[in-house]
């Protein structure tokens, strides 16, 4: 991902986003009120890392998960 001012993202680890995104990312961020899409990114991925981590999911999270891989109908 290309940062503007040369800002790289996560400890200098980069991370490319095709430009649509990025571009969707900025203005989620922006109104949303985070600082900048670094920050936005950040808190994503803290969330979901902690949902993952956390292995707890309701019966429905479950239920859709296994319909979209086609388990269930």
């Amino acid at each position: 991902m290309v940062f503007r001012e040369g800002v790289n993202m996560f400890g200098g680890k980069k991370i490319r986003l095709n430009k649509t995104l990025l571009e969707r990312a900025e203005a989620y961020a922006a109104k949303a009120g985070y600082a900048s899409v670094e920050e936005f990114v950040t808190h994503i991925l803290e969330r979901e890392i902690s949902d993952f981590d956390s292995g707890e999911e309701s019966e429905d999270e479950v239920k859709k998960r296994l319909e979209g891989l086609g388990y269930i109908s």
